[in-house]
C-alpha cells in the first residue's frame, strides 16, 4: 500500500473505523494502540447514539436542544449539521448491522436523556449501544480488502514536510519506532479523561493527539471545558463503571444518604455533576435510586450497570448505587472546519479530539457518537477521490520522553484535585506550576501539555459557563469579553 494512495488514520474507535469504512475504495491504515476495540471510549459507550427519528422529532428541535445546552458557545451552523445529518447516519450503522432496540412494532426505540426535549436517543439493550456499534465497525473493517489494520501500534508525533503539511507519523510498537507516510493524515485518538484520577474512560485517554497536533501548530480550542459525567459508579474502581444517563431517563433518581432529592434528575451534566460534587463534600454523599424505576427488571433492561454493581457486591434492584463525577468527554481539542480539516495541511482531525463547534461548553447527553459518525462521512465524502500526490519527503522527527508511572499518578491526581468539577485560582495555579516542574524534571510528555493546555486555558477562563466552573468567579460574562479572553486562553496554553 503506497504512501500516495493511502489514508492514514491514527485511532480506532467509532469515529476511525467509520472513517476507514466510508472511504471505500480509497485505501485505509488505521493505526490503533491496542486490539481493536480495547482503547476506544466508543466501546464503553452506553447511552446510544442521538438523531431525531421520530414523527414528533425533528432535527432543528434537536439543533436548539444541543445550543442551549452547550451554554451559549456553540456553532449553530455545526449544530443544525450535525442534527440534519444524524438520521441517515443511524441508517448507515443499521446497514452495518448495530442492532439497535425497536419497539413491539418494530420502530427503533428511543430513549429520553438529559436536556433533550424529545425522546431520541437510539440504544442497544439499554446500555450496550457503543459496544454493539463497535462490534459492528470492527467484523466490517476486518474484512474490507481497501482498509490495513495496524494493531498495538501507537502513534507519538507527527511527521510533517519542508512545507508545513502533515506527511505521516512516527510509531512505536513495542520496542520498535517506525515512520508511517501517508498522502492525508486523520487524528481519531479520543479523549483526556485518563489525565484525571476518576474518569470513566479507557487507560490510554490521555489527549496524545491534543499534544501531537500542537506540535505542529494545529490551533486548538476551548481545551477548558472537560465534562464531567454525574453517575459514575463509586466504587473504587479506575476507570470507573457508568450508571448511564439512561436509568435517568427510565425513571431512576438521584438523592443523598438521607434519601432526599437535590437536584432534578435530567438537568444537563454539568448542573448535576456540580450538584453531586458539593453534596458529597457535604459529607451527605450521592447516590443513584433505581430501586422502584427498574428494580426486577435491571439485568435485561442495564445489563452493563448491573452487572459491574454486583462485581462491586452491590445489587441495584434492592440497594443505592452510590455515585460519583468522572472525567468523562473532553468539548475542546483540534480545531476544524465543517470538513474536518484542521488549520495544519493534510492533517484532519474527528471524534473527541477535535473540536468542531458541536458541544460547546457543555455536551449535549449522546451527542457525541452522533458528532463522531457525522463528521467521519463528511470527512469521507472530501478524501475519497479527493488529491493523492506523494507527501513530500518528512523532515526529522523525535519521540517525545514518555510520562513515567510516578509522574502519572501525580498528574491525575492534580487535575482530579485542582482541574475537576469546582475550580479556582488558586489550585489551577499550583497545577500549572507542578505539571512545568514535572515537565523540566522527565521532559515534555504529551499527557504533561494536554494537561497543561486544559489548565492555563481554565486558569485564564475568569467566569464560570458549562462544565467549567470557577469558585471564584461563579458567574458568566458578557459575550464579547468572554471572546477576547477567551482568545487570550489560547495564547496562555499555546505558551
Amino acid at each position: 500500500m503506497s504512501a500516495r494512495d493511502s489514508v492514514l488514520i491514527v485511532g480506532a474507535g467509532l469515529a476511525g473505523l467509520f472513517l476507514a469504512l466510508k472511504l471505500a475504495p480509497r485505501r485505509a491504515i488505521v493505526l490503533s494502540q491496542a486490539p481493536l476495540g480495547q482503547a476506544a471510549s466508543s466501546a464503553w459507550a452506553q447511552g446510544g447514539l442521538a438523531a431525531a427519528l421520530a414523527p414528533e422529532d425533528d432535527p432543528a428541535l434537536h439543533a436548539q436542544d444541543t445550543v442551549a445546552a452547550g451554554a451559549g458557545l456553540v456553532d449553530p451552523v455545526i449544530a443544525r449539521l450535525i442534527a440534519d445529518e444524524g438520521p441517515a447516519r443511524v441508517m448507515d450503522l443499521i446497514a452495518l448491522g448495530v442492532p439497535f432496540d425497536r419497539t413491539s412494532d418494530g420502530k427503533l426505540a428511543q430513549s429520553l436523556e438529559a436536556a433533550h426535549s424529545r425522546p431520541r436517543v437510539v440504544r442497544v439493550s439499554g446500555d450496550l449501544a457503543g459496544k454493539a456499534i463497535m462490534d459492528a465497525l470492527i467484523a466490517a473493517a476486518r474484512a474490507a480488502p481497501h482498509i490495513e489494520i495496524v494493531e498495538n501500534a501507537r502513534a507519538v508525533a507527527l511527521l510533517r514536510d519542508a512545507n508545513g503539511a502533515a506527511c505521516g507519523v512516527l510509531g512505536q510498537r513495542g520496542q520498535e519506532e517506525t515512520r508511517l507516510k501517508a498522502s492525508e493524515i486523520v487524528l481519531a485518538t479520543g479523549g483526556v479523561g485518563s489525565l484525571f484520577a476518576v474518569t470513566t474512560n479507557p487507560p490510554e485517554a490521555m489527549g496524545h493527539g491534543l499534544a501531537m497536533a500542537s506540535r505542529l501548530g494545529a490551533l486548538i480550542a476551548d481545551p477548558e471545558f472537560v465534562q464531567f459525567h454525574p453517575t459514575a459508579i463509586d466504587v473504587g474502581r479506575d476507570p470507573a463503571p457508568l450508571a448511564s444517563e439512561a436509568l435517568r431517563g427510565e425513571g431512576a433518581h438521584i438523592v443523598n444518604g438521607k434519601g432526599e432529592a437535590f437536584v432534578s434528575d435530567l438537568a444537563p451534566r454539568d448542573v448535576v455533576a456540580r450538584a453531586i460534587h458539593l453534596e458529597r463534600a457535604a459529607g451527605r454523599g450521592a447516590f443513584l435510586d433505581a430501586r422502584q424505576a427498574i428494580g426486577a427488571h435491571f439485568p435485561e433492561a442495564f445489563p452493563t450497570v448491573f452487572a459491574a454493581c454486583m462485581a462491586a457486591g452491590l445489587d441495584p434492584r434492592t440497594t443505592l448505587i452510590p455515585i460519583a463525577p468522572a472525567a468523562h468527554y473532553h468539548m475542546g481539542g483540534v480545531v476544524t472546519d465543517v470538513w474536518g480539516r484542521t488549520t495544519i495541511e493534510r492533517l484532519s482531525a474527528i471524534g473527541e479530539c477535535a473540536s468542531t463547534g458541536a458541544h460547546g461548553a457543555n455536551r449535549l447527553a449522546s451527542n457525541s457518537l452522533l458528532e463522531a459518525v457525522v463528521f467521519a462521512h463528511r470527512v469521507a465524502d472530501r478524501l475519497r477521490d479527493g488529491d493523492a500526490s506523494e507527501p513530500l519527503p518528512a523532515e526529522a522527527a523525535s519521540a517525545p520522553p514518555p510520562l513515567s508511572q510516578n509522574a502519572r499518578q501525580e498528574l491525575r491526581q492534580l487535575m482530579q484535585t485542582n482541574a475537576g468539577v469546582v475550580r479556582e485560582a488558586a489550585g489551577l495555579t499550583d497545577a500549572l506550576d507542578r505539571i512545568d516542574r514535572l515537565c523540566k524534571e522527565g521532559g515534555a510528555a504529551s499527557p504533561l501539555i494536554a494537561a497543561r493546555f486544559i489548565v492555563s486555558a481554565a486558569l485564564a477562563r475568569t467566569e464560570s459557563r458549562g462544565a467549567h466552573f470557577r469558585s471564584d468567579y461563579p458567574n458568566v460574562r458578557d459575550p464579547i469579553r468572554s471572546f477576547l479572553t477567551d482568545k487570550g486562553a489560547l495564547a496562555a496554553a499555546s505558551a
